[in-house]
């Protein structure tokens, strides 16, 4: 059995304000394999942030393990930091530089080879623009030379909290696509995130949390098929009566605006089929793409977290106690 990335069984995280005690994180089982791009979703406000300052040992657990690359965290976090590289609050850098020179001056710092300066450019897109003064960059720009910093020691772990906060739809795709560059290299990339479209095109795994705990978890692909057949809109004339008839074929029917919207069959010819027989004649049928966003409103919406729109899943993870929000993600 190969080596979990991330590991951690039963973590619980809890904070006391001014009005009682809040619950971040419950009885967190989480499990990130290793290589490839991982999800890590939820609302803002689910427990996110918490989980990877625990993690980095920026925050102390009150309850359950968690395991780097095998290694107990934050016991052995010595012994494996050199093989993690993440990015949690925006990193500073000196303006009037050049995102080289940051980065040779942090390159030094930290003892990385001064050749791998020029290779992180590369690796995140900057080297065109290396020389250029950091104050000049886009935001796209400067969070890509945030990567590009994480890179300087060759982590086999990436940490990601929020990386497209605030960016423009070019600087999302730009993080994007490095994200995707580094998780195809060979690295493991956990990004967190409460935005599930953009998560779903490069995610090859993910884990879904609301109010601190898991809701789901396993590859995109299962996460987004695991939650019941196809769903096809249908548009007819006699709604009622196409209403009635697919219901009593077996079909799953609900109102869908001025038509229906169905479920239970594999083959949406079925549909029209069934309908024609009986003089009901189909002006739309459109199949309908599911996605890791409806997923998690089909997740949350028995929990008490529907008003939180933001992740996926696949298996089901039964709920666990339901607690107040943590941190802010």
């Amino acid at each position: 059995m190969s080596v979990l990335a991330i590991e951690t069984a039963g973590l619980r995280k809890t904070y006391r304000g001014r009005r009682g005690r809040r619950v971040a994180v419950q009885e967190l089982d989480l499990r990130v394999p290793a290589g490839g791009v991982h999800g890590f979703l939820g609302p803002n406000g689910s427990g996110k942030t918490t989980t990877i300052r625990m993690l980095l040992g920026l925050v102390r657990a009150d309850a359950g393990t968690m395991r780097i690359f095998g290694e107990p965290v934050p016991e052995r976090l010595p012994d494996v930091v050199a093989r993690v590289g993440a990015i949690v609050e925006s990193p500073r850098f000196f303006p009037a530089f050049s995102g080289e020179k940051n980065l040779r001056l942090l390159a030094g710092a930290i003892g990385a080879p001064p050749a791998r300066v020029g290779q992180v450019l590369e690796q995140t897109g900057l080297a065109e623009r290396a020389r250029d003064r950091y104050r000049g960059y886009s935001l796209g720009m400067k969070q890509r030379l945030a990567i590009a910093a994480t890179l300087l020691k060759s982590p086999d772990l990436l940490i990601f909290d929020e990386p497209t906060n605030g960016l423009d739809p070019a600087g999302i795709r730009e993080i994007r696509e490095t994200m995707r560059r580094l998780g195809e290299a060979g690295a493991t990339v956990l990004v967190s995130s409460h935005i599930l479209a953009e998560v779903e095109q490069v995610a090859d795994t993910v884990s879904i949390i609301g109010h601190g705990r898991l809701l789901a978890e396993g590859p995109v692909a299962q996460v987004i098929g695991a939650r019941g057949d196809l769903s096809v809109r249908v548009g007819v004339a006699d709604v009622d009566a196409a209403e009635r008839l697919l219901t009593a074929k077996g079909l799953l029917v609900e109102r869908d605006g001025p038509g229906l919207r169905v479920r239970g069959t594999p083959d949406p010819a079925r549909i029209t089929y069934l309908l024609a027989r009986q003089g009901l004649y189909v002006h739309e049928l459109v199949p309908l793409r599911r996605d890791l966003e409806s997923v998690f409103l089909e997740l949350t919406a028995g929990a008490g977290l529907g008003e939180h729109p933001g992740s996926g899943a696949a298996q089901p993870v039964p709920a666990g106690r339901a607690g107040a929000a943590g941190e802010e993600s």
